[in-house]
This record gives C-alpha cells, structure tokens and sequence, in this order.
C-alpha cells in the first residue's frame, strides 16, 4: 500500500498563492505517475496536473496552464504543486493521487493511490 499525505492547504484571496505539498510512503515513489485532482462542493473530480517518475513529462488541465507548477522530489517521495494567481474557482478539495503501474500521465490515467485531501478556499 501507498500511503499519500497532503498538505499546504488554506485560504486565500483572490490573486494569492498556495503550495500543496504530497509526502508519498512508498520505497518505488521514483517509478509513480503523480498527479492533483480537485473537487469543488456539487462538481465532479476534476482533474489537475500529473508528472512522471522521472519528472520528464507534465500534464496540466487548460484552467490552471501558466498559474500551477507541479514538480517531484524523488529524494523525498514528494510531489509539490505551487499555485500562483489563484481564482475562486479555483476553491476545492485537492488530492494527490499515485498511478503505481503506468507512466500515463493524461487526466485518464488510472490511479491507484489517494491522499485524504486538503481544502483550498480563493475569496473574492
């Protein structure tokens, strides 16, 4: 089992920053597909960004390309995503998730591994 814990999570005002921060368990991080899904309150999972083991491919979801940075730290099983500019649709839940058994990084990708999540509030 991998074990994901997320942290970083608060509020913000409009145009402020947030860095989210996953610790990752597992002894094969460097062979995980990491990525960040969000969930706002009556929307469905929506996905975020994703990288590889190797941090060689980055995938990110059209409304956050430009604001978001998702980054990896293999030497400590964890994966980071800065949140720069952020906007009220950007509040949800966030969660790290762990795809243990491909290198796809597209919003498809299975993933097998959650953390519990942790709550991003943007006011106006």
């Amino acid at each position: 089992q991998v074990q994901l814990v997320e942290s970083g999570g608060g509020s913000v005002q409009a145009g402020g920053s947030l860095r989210l921060s996953c610790a990752a368990s597992g002894r094969t991080f460097s062979n995980y597909v990491m990525a960040w899904f969000r969930q706002a309150p009556g929307k469905e999972r929506e996905f975020v960004a994703a990288i590889s083991g190797s941090g060689g491919r980055i995938n990110y979801t059209n409304s956050v390309k430009g604001r978001f940075t998702i980054s990896r730290d293999n030497a400590k099983n964890t994966v980071v995503l800065q949140m720069n500019s952020l906007k009220p649709e950007d509040t949800a839940v966030y969660y790290c998730a762990a795809n243990v058994r491909s290198w796809d990084v597209g919003p498809g990708s299975r993933y097998d591994y959650w953390g519990q999540g942790t709550q991003v509030t943007v006011s106006s």
